[in-house]
């Protein structure tokens, strides 16, 4: 069965604009579902691994002297470690609760706003129990020192260097656009 002229224009109607695919808004949230399910994978992963390891030290013989400091530096990090597993985690119950009322677009938008924020507290709690593991393993204050270098490149692979890729585009896009608007003529 072939659609109508009237199909047609209303499935036009629901395509987003041309942004390099040619997909309707279903479509598109589906494919970046997709995407966010692949991302979260990798990242819950991490957090469960890492979360276990919180969760066994307080178990460990070494645990009782600890100083007061240690101890509250540890709290912090199982803390934050529950929160970040309780974000990245989160997008799941999310797409749960809500599918079947025909709101993926806003489901995908506030899953991938949770997992910004769990990318945020992954990022606390690395800092944290690195903090943790360096003051037990170093007793001095190189462990800031090193801390604070691995923090900047955390920062630096996550979200500077996205940002950077991002801003570049822009200004290429821009570039290419005001290209285009003189009729393809160089600068002069």
């Amino acid at each position: 069965m072939t659609p109508t002229a009237g199909e047609d224009r209303d499935a036009e109607s629901r395509r987003e604009p041309d942004i390099g695919r040619h997909e309707t808004t279903e479509e598109r949230a589906d494919r970046l579902w997709t995407d966010l399910l692949q991302e979260l994978r990798v990242a819950q992963t991490g957090v469960q691994i890492l979360f276990g390891f919180l969760l066994a030290v307080v178990f460990q013989p070494r645990f009782a002297v600890l100083s007061d400091t240690d101890r509250t530096i540890y709290v912090v990090t199982v803390m934050l470690g529950s929160a970040t597993a309780a974000a990245l985690i989160g997008p799941v119950s999310f797409h749960r609760l809500l599918t079947g009322h025909r709101l993926k677009p806003q489901t995908v938008a506030w899953a991938s706003r949770m997992t910004v924020l769990g990318l945020v507290l992954l990022f606390c709690t690395m800092c944290s129990a690195l903090l943790l593991i360096l003051r037990v393993a170093l007793h001095n204050a190189l462990a800031l020192w090193l801390v604070g270098a691995m923090a900047l490149w955390f920062l630096v692979c996550w979200f500077v260097f996205p940002a950077w890729v991002l801003a570049r585009s822009t200004s290429e896009d821009e570039t290419s656009d005001a290209h285009s608007a003189r009729g393809g003529r160089p600068d002069s």
